[in-house]
C-alpha cells in the first residue's frame, strides 16, 4: 500500500510534467520546485494563516496554479519560438531562484507539517496502513481523476489536446494558443504543488526536497511515454510500487536505485515508454 501512496503522488508529478512537455515542448527543470512550493504553501497555510489541514491542501494547489501561470506569462511567453536551449536555461534559472528563495524565506532547517490523523495504523487482515497515508492515496486518486476529466471532458481539455496534436491548425480554428500554454503550465504546476502538499505531512519539508522529486517526475514520463497522460498515471504507480518492493526485499537504501534501474532498462529496450502509443494524443 505504501507503494501505491508514493505512486499516486509520482503520477501527479508525471502528469503535470508530461502535459507541459507534450504541449509546450518545454523541459521544465523547475517542476520539482513547484512540488516544494506546494509543501511550504501547505505549511504556511496551517502555521501562519491558521487554516485547518484539509483547507491547506487546496490553498497549496491554488498557489502552485497562480505562480505557474505567472511564470509562463513572464518567462516563457517571450521565448516562444526561441530555441529549446534558451528555454532550458531559463527553466534551470527558475529552479535555482525558487530553491534559494525557499531557503532564504524558510531557512535550511527541515519542518514537519501537523495533521489531524491518528498515528495508530488501520489494520485489515495482515495489512496495516497509517490513516494519513490512506488519505494521501485517496486524495491523489481524486486529483488524478479530476485531471483526466479536465483533459478529456472539458472545452479547455479539447483545446489542449488540439494544440498538442497540431498547434497551427488549432490556432486557425480559433484556439488561443497563448492562453492554452498558460493554462497548461498552471495546471502542471498545480498538480506538482498538490503532490508536495500531500507528501509534506508524510515526510519533512526542506528547500531541496524538489531535486529528487524532479528526477521522479522525469522517470515517470520516461516510463509512460512523452505526452501520454494515462501512461504517466500508470508509470507513477508502477514506479512507486517497484521502489517499495525493492526497499522491502532488498534494502531501504536501494529504494531510489530500483526505480532508476527500471528506467535504464526501459530506455534500453523500449525508449518510447512502456505505454507509448503509435500516435500520442495526450
Amino acid at each position: 500500500m505504501n507503494g501505491l501512496v508514493l505512486g499516486g503522488t509520482y503520477a501527479l508529478l508525471g502528469i503535470g510534467l508530461t502535459l507541459i512537455f507534450g504541449l509546450m515542448n518545454v523541459v521544465n527543470f523547475a517542476h520539482g520546485e513547484f512540488y516544494t512550493l506546494g509543501a511550504y504553501a501547505g505549511f504556511a497555510a496551517i502555521v501562519v494563516a491558521g487554516l485547518p489541514f484539509l483547507a491547506a491542501i487546496p490553498v497549496a494547489i491554488l498557489v502552485g496554479i497562480v505562480l505557474g501561470a505567472l511564470c509562463e506569462r513572464v518567462l516563457l511567453r517571450p521565448l516562444r519560438g526561441e530555441s529549446i536551449d534558451s528555454v532550458m536555461l531559463v527553466m534551470i534559472g527558475l529552479w535555482i531562484a525558487m530553491q534559494n528563495a525557499e531557503l532564504l524565506g524558510w531557512g535550511g532547517v527541515a519542518k514537519s507539517i501537523a495533521h489531524p490523523f491518528p498515528t495508530a495504523p488501520i489494520v485489515v487482515g495482515h495489512f496495516g496502513i497509517a490513516p494519513l497515508r490512506l488519505f494521501v492515496f485517496v486524495a491523489a486518486i481524486v486529483l488524478i481523476v479530476a485531471a483526466h476529466l479536465v483533459i478529456h471532458r472539458t472545452k479547455l481539455g479539447r483545446a489542449m489536446r488540439a494544440t498538442f496534436q497540431d498547434a497551427d491548425t488549432a490556432a486557425l480554428m480559433g484556439v488561443r494558443i497563448g492562453r492554452i500554454h498558460t493554462a497548461t503550465f498552471a495546471l502542471g504546476s498545480g498538480l506538482a504543488a498538490a503532490a508536495g502538499a500531500l507528501l509534506g505531512p508524510v515526510f519533512l519539508v526542506y528547500p531541496s526536497m524538489g531535486d529528487l522529486a524532479s528526477l521522479k517526475a522525469f522517470s515517470v514520463v520516461i516510463l509512460g511515454g512523452l505526452g501520454n497522460v494515462a501512461g504517466a498515471t500508470f508509470g507513477g504507480l508502477l514506479l512507486g510500487v517497484a521502489e517499495e518492493l525493492g526497499a522491502g526485499y532488498i534494502s531501504s537504501g536501494y529504494r531510489d536505485a530500483v526505480g532508476f534501474v527500471i528506467i535504464i532498462l526501459v530506455l534500453l529496450f523500449r525508449p518510447s515508454g512502456l505505454f507509448a502509443r503509435t500516435e500520442r494524443i495526450g
